[in-house]
């Protein structure tokens, strides 16, 4: 039986896909190990935590741990440092999984894997759905807008979770500056404040208590407050934020209090707002004005003009008969 180009084509095409379902499926098994493993670890830790008195069974526990984790398959970190990892995932992809909160070289390997079997599966799809009915220019023209939508869709995901974590921090920022404040007021020193509003306020600042709680645990491990609190103020570009954080490492640095410094900073910073709002409001009323215009005015000349062009439509109706 003879095969045409078009069915070589869709065959080759399938083993491709095939091949990236497999490895998909390995990577997904490593990750399970990998799982397992770190649950015997911590198994074997807390039973040797509590077994303190008996020497012999933590160890046995840890040494199966230790073979569990020899014999676990790693997964390959290595592809996003090669010239192909560095293309698919890119330093602003690497940045958009950062401002996501999701900074972990296990989610850029699943987004490098994600964009890959996308770009590849969709135009597949799309030509085994839709594609045999048509013309051969029509089917290439949708399927590279396949390919293109395949490739850069998780992109564009994760660019809109970026965005709502951006606008999410302008939101909470002034909330941030009030308990800051509130919490120096009571006399708590500049650590100390950044800790509880990590801990115990992480439900209201959903995004800025994330990355606060982030700072705090380089801080602990010896960073300085400067190098901790520096993904803070560029990751999500915003330039009160940046402005903040620069004004706590001079404190922090200097010393002094921190109160007065906040209170004009939370003004300036309301003020800054209260204009934003202004301007957003003035291109509102731009923007309903062609609202208007098509909707309200329409209804406003039938209502006001209607009853006179039918006292002229009767008059005109008598005057013929």
């Amino acid at each position: 039986m003879t095969l045409t180009s078009n069915q070589l084509a869709i065959f080759s095409i399938a083993l491709l896909a095939l091949g990236l379902v497999a490895g998909a499926g390995a990577l997904i098994a490593a990750e399970l190990r990998r799982a397992r493993s770190a649950k015997v670890i911590e198994r074997a830790i807390y039973q040797g935590a509590e077994l303190s008195n008996r020497p012999a069974a933590p160890l046995e526990a840890l040494n199966e741990a230790d073979a569990l984790a020899k014999s676990e398959i790693e997964l390959p970190f290595h592809w996003l440092d090669s010239r192909f990892g560095r293309a698919l995932v890119a330093d602003e992809d690497r940045n958009l999984i950062d401002q996501c909160g999701l900074a972990s070289k296990r989610t850029q390997l699943l987004f490098l894997v994600i964009r890959v079997l996308l770009a590849f599966f969709l135009p597949i799809l799309v030509y085994l759905l839709w594609g045999k009915e048509h013309t051969q220019g029509t089917v290439a023209l949708v399927l590279a807008a396949a390919f293109v939508v395949g490739f850069m869709g998780p992109k564009w995901t994760l660019g809109r979770f970026a965005a709502a974590r951006r606008e999410r921090v302008t939101q909470e920022l002034p909330l941030f500056i009030d308990l800051l404040r509130l919490l120096q007021g009571v006399g708590l020193s500049l650590d100390q404040s950044l800790q509880i509003m990590a801990s115990d306020f992480a439900h209201v600042l959903r995004v800025l208590g994330y990355e606060l709680n982030l700072a705090n645990n380089q801080y602990s491990r010896g960073r300085s407050r400067e190098h901790s609190l520096h993904r803070l103020a560029t990751l999500h570009k915003n330039e009160n934020l940046r402005s903040l954080v620069s004004l706590l490492v001079q404190v922090d640095k200097h010393g002094g209090a921190v109160q007065e410094p906040l209170r004009i900073f939370s003004d300036r910073l309301r003020e800054h707002r209260r204009s934003e709002m202004k301007e957003r409001i003035g291109k509102i009323t731009v923007k309903m004005t062609a609202v208007m215009v098509t909707t309200l005015l329409p209804a406003l000349v039938i209502i006001t003009a209607g009853p006179a062009f039918l006292a002229i439509f009767r008059s005109l109706g008598v005057a013929v008969k």
